[in-house]
């Protein structure tokens, strides 16, 4: 089997898997609900989950533990896009090929809608607690998603951005922007996973290294298709940035120069995980697929 048909199978796998958490749209608040779900339901490449999962069974987990972290950082993310698209941030239409949850049910309810799906994410993760009771490892990998998606994380990287906009900014920040923005959600799932499964502290480490510089070289990534490709191809409005007038990696260095750096930054990524003891050869493959990515 190919790497592109076990994507798939295992990007079906991941699916299933966050459907089961999905909130039941019912009651009174049904509408919130049913714009959490639109967002969840829209597709995407469940890039997070799986490395979380793929990093759990690369260090030796084989139980059902890891799978409300796999659905609660997608939930995370997915309110992040919720809230990116928002008129007040990038005013984008449409994501993952169709119209944005905002345009769908209005900003109003958008803005709910991710927050109910942050909220829902902890809530989410918070069942590992009831699957391994006395696992002190769930009471850490709860912390790290809770660190990483917080004012310390994803959130931080988000407010510096925004502040940034429409200014000069060295290349210091642009990095510390990439690294919180993108990076955090991603060290959060390979951390999670690998501290699930048993890894040590060294072990740890090396696997939050790892996903940072998997994390910004998949932003740069970003920054060239935002330039290269079509809405076609990526599914959501390309020039964005520059529309926002945001200081990318392109606009700073060049478009030849962000591909220099993808590359160098990609192969680092790939030497620290080849120097792990343990192997997972299709986590090795999703990496390169996904920092080298297309659309």
């Amino acid at each position: 089997m190919n790497f592109e048909e076990e994507m798939s199978l295992r990007t079906d796998h991941v699916q299933v898997i966050l459907e089961s958490y999905l909130p039941k749209e019912e009651g009174f608040q049904k509408t919130v609900l049913e714009a959490m779900n639109y967002s969840m339901r829209a597709g995407g490449k469940r890039l997070r989950p799986l490395l979380m999962e793929e990093t759990y069974r690369m260090f030796g987990g084989r139980e059902e533990v890891v799978r409300p972290f796999m659905a609660a950082i997608e939930m995370i993310h997915t309110h992040s896009l919720i809230h990116d698209d928002l008129p007040a941030m990038d005013n984008d239409e449409y994501r993952r090929g169709r119209k944005t949850t905002w345009i769908v049910y209005g900003e109003t309810m958008g803005i709910l809608a991710g927050d109910g799906l942050l909220n829902y994410a902890y809530e989410t993760a918070s069942k590992a607690f009831a699957l391994e009771p006395g696992n002190e490892r769930v009471g850490r990998a709860f912390a790290v998603l809770a660190e990483k998606t917080g004012v310390y994380g994803m959130m931080g990287g988000q407010c510096t951005d925004v502040e940034a906009e429409g200014q000069a900014i060295s290349r210091e920040k642009l990095d510390f922007i990439y690294r919180l923005k993108t990076g955090a959600l991603i060290e959060a799932s390979m951390m999670v996973g690998a501290i699930l499964a048993g890894a040590d502290a060294r072990e740890i480490a090396a696997v939050e290294k790892i996903a940072s510089d998997v994390g910004l070289a998949f932003q740069i990534q970003d920054d060239i298709l935002d330039v290269t490709s079509t809405m076609e191809e990526i599914g959501k409005p390309v020039m964005s940035d520059e529309k926002n007038e945001k200081t990318t990696y392109v606009t700073l260095e060049g478009i030849e120069k962000a591909r220099v750096d993808v590359e160098r930054i990609s192969k680092e990524a790939i030497r620290t995980l080849d120097g792990l003891k343990v192997k997972n050869e299709f986590l090795r493959e999703l990496i390169l697929h996904l920092i080298n990515r297309r659309k």
